[in-house]
């Protein structure tokens, strides 16, 4: 399998971080785990799948957390792997990769913790927040009775630090994590392959003390993104974490799938859930987007020709006497600018008189010039695509626009019924099937006396 093109992000403390991006979907999805091994982990037996799965509705990115796998492992006392600078690593990749706003997939304890950490510190640049197989923390106490004693756990770190790379390691871990996969020799040699893509012993250590040291329990009421939690009802690690991150995050919604495996390259069932909450935190995005404006669309009449006949100097003169006469019209009527291209201009109101009026000033003032402009009006709802406004209002503007004639103004019947009282008068402009827009729109012109 062809693994992807591996990149670097500079963190604000100057740690490398090696990154992968895949797929074009329409959300962007960060994996975030404890250690992935990017030289490895699409040559192994089910990630590299598992992988192209996600990246089959996402735009996938990867990163080999600081300390791990191809990303930086030389760390003095400042760069230590606290939550904060793993945070960090996620938020260098995203800039790397420009990505202002992404799903973020924690795994396990530790990818877990990072993405609660960076959901409830940077909102604004997390779309969802979904962990698999986490916990709020790794060893039990008195009052958090879930999970291996302390004792217990250190006696884990201590065979890692014995055993890293070995396959007596890895066939224990096999059985614990996959017991369906524990006999399989394939098995051992690929989780062996993988132990050994993302570092030494020592690395491997130091990961897991911190995790042993760490604590979210108090950041939970602070997530205010959309949450699932996801745990295997039979996991080893037992799915009583998952339960008490689901309970503690402020509307966090729980999935229990079934099976005893605490790998998450297992079966289609996970990349399935977090495929359908995205699709849903997607939708109700779009949703919540929706709102209501006014837009309007301006162009040149017989650009074309006035350009040849003037020549380009001339033309652009033009142009940019036309675009800071429309600016100065939508300044004055308080129209914003959502693009310009050419010499047309799409802005959006809050409300429908001032759009009109807007152009209105702005035919006037075109008076001296070569030119003459038309204009379409309509009040509908709109949303928010891409970051873009868009929407049927946008497009039925644009269509109303492109049918009027040199210096007129064209709106929809919505326009006029909601101006009434405001002194604009019309005229009507008949009935009219619009190109890409379902039924008829009844329309009217402006009625105005030329300066």
């Amino acid at each position: 399998m062809e693994i992807p093109r591996t990149r670097f992000a500079r963190t604000s403390d100057g740690v490398h971080i090696a990154y992968q991006v895949v797929g074009d979907g329409p959300i962007d999805l960060v994996l975030v785990a404890s250690g992935l091994g990017l030289g490895q982990i699409w040559r192994g037996l089910r990630t590299g799948s598992f992988l192209k799965r996600l990246a089959s509705f996402s735009r996938l990115i990867l990163l080999d957390r600081r300390g791990t796998g191809l990303s930086d492992h030389i760390l003095d006392q400042a760069q230590q792997l606290t939550l904060e600078g793993r945070m960090e690593d996620v938020r260098a990749v995203m800039d790397a990769a420009g990505s202002p706003r992404a799903a973020l997939l924690g795994l396990d304890a530790s990818g877990g913790s990072v993405a609660v950490m960076f959901a409830a510190t940077l909102p604004e640049r997390t779309a969802a927040l979904i962990v698999y197989g986490a916990s709020a923390r790794e060893v039990r106490a008195p009052d958090y009775p879930i999970g291996p004693t302390l004792a217990e756990f250190d006696a884990e770190v201590a065979e890692i630090e014995r055993s890293w790379g070995t396959e007596e390691l890895a066939r224990r871990w096999v059985a614990s994590l996959y017991p369906a996969a524990q006999d399989d020799p394939a098995e051992v040699e690929d989780y062996v392959a993988w132990m050994l893509s993302l570092g030494g012993p020592g690395d491997a250590a130091m990961g897991s003390r911190v995790d042993r040291d760490t604590d979210i329990r108090d950041l939970l009421p602070s997530v205010r993104v959309p949450t699932l939690v996801i745990h295997r009802r039979d996991d080893a690690h037992e799915v009583e974490h998952g339960r008490y991150l689901a309970a503690h995050i402020p509307g966090a919604e729980f999935t229990e799938l079934p099976g005893d495996a605490h790998m998450w390259d297992v079966g289609d069932d996970l990349p399935a859930e977090v495929e359908r909450f995205l699709a849903t935190i997607r939708q109700e995005e779009i949703e919540l987007d929706r709102y209501l404006a006014t837009v309007l669309f301006t162009d040149i009449v017989g650009s074309t020709s006035i350009a040849a006949a003037g020549g380009d100097r001339a033309w652009r003169a033009l142009v940019e006497e036309h675009h800071h006469i429309i600016r100065g019209a939508l300044a004055r009527y308080r129209g914003t600018e959502m693009d310009t291209a050419g010499d047309g201009f799409f802005a959006t109101f809050d409300g429908p008189a001032r759009a009109v009026r807007c152009v209105l000033a702005a035919i006037q003032s075109l008076r001296h010039l070569p030119i003459e402009i038309r204009a379409g009006v309509h009040t509908g709802e709109m949303q928010t695509i891409d970051g873009k406004a868009g929407g049927i209002a946008v497009t039925l503007g644009a269509r109303i626009a492109g049918m009027a004639d040199p210096s007129q103004i064209l709106v929809s019947q919505t326009v006029k019924d909601l101006v009434a009282g405001s002194g604009l008068t019309f005229e009507d402009a008949g009935w009219h099937e619009l190109k890409g827009v379902p039924d008829s729109w009844h329309l009217y012109r402006v009625a105005y006396e030329p300066a």
